[in-house]
């Protein structure tokens, strides 16, 4: 429902170097699965908003953090993921999808919550979240808005942005008028790069859902209320010369974004910012549900330790641990109300969840420098027997690195609480792994991880 076709994304190799533009603009692929965006929001919210900027006369650093500020604003999105399904009783790629499409207008939400909340649940748990909504709306909103830009801004600086850009990211939902969240201010106190930002995403999601003219519209409807209407006076022009509309629906536009790059044309990527930036978005995984905090370090960590046990050498090690840490990232595809569901999933959500697997391969396929990845996290529930997914792999075919991933994650998913059950001793962990070993885990991984257990490596 909420895919269009995905943009032609080609990874570069450049003897060591790769544009960060690239790697975190796959990524960004990521980041609008889990606003229930059509694949490339990201990619064309960063150009329109590139467009606006250089219009403006910014250059250098100046330009290269609003550059970055756009096309990650959603860096923060999957930590309120869990809350707006929770509150509005649905799910929350939906909700969010549909909620960036309706009016400013307050009666407009009042709309939108009337018909969106609780719309595919029993009537009595949908009046009891109109009816928490209707006292604390406020109070809801606020916390909703304030914890993703909060985490966008803290995931920014982990990514090594200046604080610009972490501020720029803070303000996304702040309202010229004073009207948005979490903060309320105003004007020239938002900071331009969360101006700019703001008015590029109202544009993309209006254009992809409705048309240019619908995008135009938008904005202008919203000029000195929502946005900056210095700033939309700027788009509009830009949007009426020749080649604008055109050029963001061509199928290439992430290459010619990454071409815009400013400052520096490649940044050299090195190892300690590769893993730097598998950590980042491993929080961004583990923040889509309050049972998966640290999930995605601590598989990175066992699977580094068991590979340590089973001889491997550290450069294949950190490839895995990486790997390992990353292997989650399909999932910011699956809507909370099924990763939050305390019962058993019906034969429907049980194929979206194992969807997220193909997404993990996916998105880190896109990567260059992270494409030797790709097939070692996907494959992370593949079977020995065959009886695994996505693409039922056996014995034959499944990569060590992937057997450790497996290994470590049903651990460190066993000795956690989850929605339908509280965490398991390591006792009875290990023995449930030990019953699967032959058919679901290698012997030699299951080896390697008794010797990190024993010796209380991990918890």
């Amino acid at each position: 429902m909420y895919q269009s076709k995905q943009l032609a994304f080609k990874p570069n190799d450049h003897s060591g170097q790769s544009r960060l533009s690239e790697i975190l603009g796959a990524f960004s692929y990521a980041l609008d699965l889990t606003e229930g965006q059509p694949a490339g929001h990201g990619i064309r919210a960063c150009w329109i908003g590139t467009q606006v900027a250089m219009t403006l006369g910014l250059n250098g650093d100046r330009l290269r953090d609003i550059y970055y500020a756009v096309l990650l604003k959603d860096l923060g999105c999957s930590a309120n993921a869990a809350r707006v399904t929770e509150m509005f009783a649905g799910d929350d790629r939906k909700l969010k999808h549909d909620f960036k499409l309706i009016g400013p207008q307050p009666e407009d939400f009042g709309a939108f919550v009337g018909s969106a909340v609780g719309a595919d649940v029993e009537p009595e748990i949908r009046d009891q979240a109109l009816a928490n909504l209707a006292e604390n709306v406020g109070t809801i909103m606020t916390e909703i808005m304030g914890t993703r830009c909060s985490r966008g801004a803290d995931i920014a600086r982990q990514l090594r942005f200046s604080e610009d850009v972490a501020e720029a990211i803070a303000h996304l939902d702040e309202h010229w008028d004073g009207s948005g969240l979490p903060l309320g201010i105003a004007g020239s106190d938002i900071h331009l790069g969360g101006r700019i930002a703001l008015l590029a995403q109202v544009a993309d999601v209006f254009y992809s859902a409705k048309g240019k003219d619908a995008a135009i519209a938008e904005v202008r409807s919203r000029a000195g209320s929502w946005l900056d209407p210095e700033l939309c006076a700027l788009f509009e022009k830009l949007s009426a010369a020749s080649g604008f509309w055109e050029e963001l629906a061509l199928d290439d536009l992430p290459e010619q974004l990454f071409a815009l790059e400013p400052a520096v044309q490649y940044v050299t990527v090195d190892e300690d910012y590769l893993d730097d930036i598998s950590m980042a978005f491993g929080r961004v995984i583990d923040a889509k549900s309050p049972y998966t905090a640290g999930h995605s370090e601590r598989v990175g960590m066992i699977a580094d330790k068991m590979a340590e046990k089973m001889g491997m050498k550290e450069d294949r090690r950190r490839v895995l641990r990486r790997a390992a840490i990353l292997h989650d990232v399909g999932k910011l595809g699956v809507s909370s109300a099924i990763l939050e569901k305390p019962g058993k999933l019906d034969s429907d959500e049980w194929q979206v969840m194992q969807s997220h697997a193909i997404h993990t391969t996916n998105i880190l396929g896109q990567i260059g420098v992270m494409s030797d990845m790709a097939m070692i996290a996907g494959s992370h529930h593949e079977r020995l027997d065959g009886k695994g997914y996505p693409l039922g792999l056996d014995d034959r075919s499944i990569a060590m690195e992937s057997r450790i991933i497996t290994v470590a994650d049903i651990y460190d998913a066993l000795t956690t609480d989850r929605p339908y059950r509280t965490a398991m001793t390591s006792e009875k962990a290990m023995a449930i792994l030990q019953g699967e070993v032959g058919a679901a885990v290698d012997q030699r991984c299951f080896e390697a991880l008794q010797d990190v257990v024993a010796q209380g490596l991990i918890h």
